[in-house]
């Protein structure tokens, strides 16, 4: 009978204790929480009670695990406690991730809603994203190391890559160049404010905003729902245009070719018009002028100013559309025509001529052959 009843109370004894110990951390944070709403990190950090309760039972079982009394423990006791030991290594990275990101995410929240500056929260939200990152992976590095160093054998191969911890230094160095060189650029990147997620971006020709920034790579989502995938290198080595930096205002030009009787102070009213009408003008700028000629067309210029890049792309397509719709309505003669007959020629017009004291004739050359 004792040989039943006691892995019984190890096993189930370390499940309940866990599992009163992880509601009451839970209900604890829950009241705290509702006495303090200005912050939020009570209840993010009730997304820890899982690792919690995982490390708790580990621990417990780990600690009485010889008392259970069954013949398979004390037959593999030692490799019993070996798992034990590397779960409740994995648990433990796994709480300090999450607590690390609860205390991030919730200073990061706070910050966020006192500040006024939308660059600025684009700035700390970058750096803190990355730095979150690299506490992850230095946890989880952390972890791996800690579970192989319960191995025996794998202590005495530590020892021996110590000592020649210089050469595999300088191989691992040069092995890993493209992979060090993308986790330093995306540190400068993180703290040089170089770009930031949520900026607007033009790269290769490519125009979309930053999604994503990890430590190798960077996403960018173009206007058509693509995402971009680049090493975060290339912006530390190439130009790029970054239209969120300085300010997110935004100026946009419209360009019409038309006839040369086109009515350019007429449209210079109805631009103003269009734009006090359109609710994505935010009224710093706007003007209309003629920028180029040719033999055929003049290029009119329309300039109109919004407060981001997707709101002038709009701005730019309203004025486009109603311009051309308003000309082609009361001036269509201002319209571009292109040619597709020979000009007519007024006959009377032709004069026979008479050679002058040079022996020149003012009559066309085809009228010079006839009688």
């Amino acid at each position: 009978m004792e040989d039943v009843l006691r892995p019984i109370v190890v096993v189930g004894g370390a499940l309940v204790v866990t599992l009163i110990l992880g509601w009451l951390a839970d209900r604890t944070l829950h009241r705290i929480d509702t006495a303090h709403p200005e912050t939020p990190l009570w209840d993010l950090l009730r997304r820890c009670r899982l690792p919690l309760q995982v490390v708790l039972c580990t621990a417990l079982l780990r600690t009485a695990y010889k008392e259970s009394g069954l013949e398979l423990v004390r037959q593999y006791s030692a490799a019993v406690g070996q798992a034990l030991t590397l779960v409740l290594i994995a648990a433990t990275a796994w709480l300090l991730v999450r607590a690390s990101a609860a205390f991030v995410e919730s200073w990061y929240s706070r910050y966020a809603a006192s500040a006024r500056d939308a660059a600025r929260v684009r700035r700390v939200r970058t750096q803190v994203t990355l730095i979150q990152r690299v506490v992850t992976a230095v946890v989880i590095v952390v972890a791996a190391a800690s579970m192989l160093l319960t191995f025996p054998e794998m202590r005495a191969v530590g020892t021996s890559m110590l000592a020649s911890a210089g050469v595999l230094g300088i191989v691992a160095g040069i092995a890993a160049q493209s992979t060090l060189g993308n986790l330093f650029a995306g540190l400068q990147i993180a703290f040089g404010d170089m770009v930031r997620l949520g900026d607007t971006v033009v790269v290769d020709g490519e125009w979309g905003t930053v999604e994503e920034i990890t430590l190798s790579f960077l996403t960018v989502r173009t206007w058509d729902e693509r995402r971009i995938m680049m090493p975060v290198s290339y912006f530390t080595g190439k130009p790029f245009e970054n239209w969120s930096r300085g300010g997110g205002q935004m100026t946009g030009t419209v360009f019409f070719h038309l006839d040369h009787s086109a009515p350019v102070a007429e449209m210079r009213q109805r631009l103003h018009q269009i734009l006090q009408d359109s609710p994505d003008w935010d009224g710093r700028s706007w003007s209309l002028v003629v920028t180029d000629t040719t033999p055929s067309t003049i290029v009119v210029r329309a300039l109109a100013t919004a407060r981001d890049a997707d709101t002038i792309w709009t701005v730019r397509c309203e004025v486009r559309e109603r311009m051309i719709e308003w000309l082609r309505t009361e001036h269509p003669y201002a319209l571009p025509r292109i040619s597709t007959t020979t000009a007519p020629v007024e006959r009377d017009g032709l004069r026979a001529g008479r050679p002058d004291s040079a022996g020149h004739t003012d009559r066309p050359e085809a009228e010079l052959d006839k009688p």
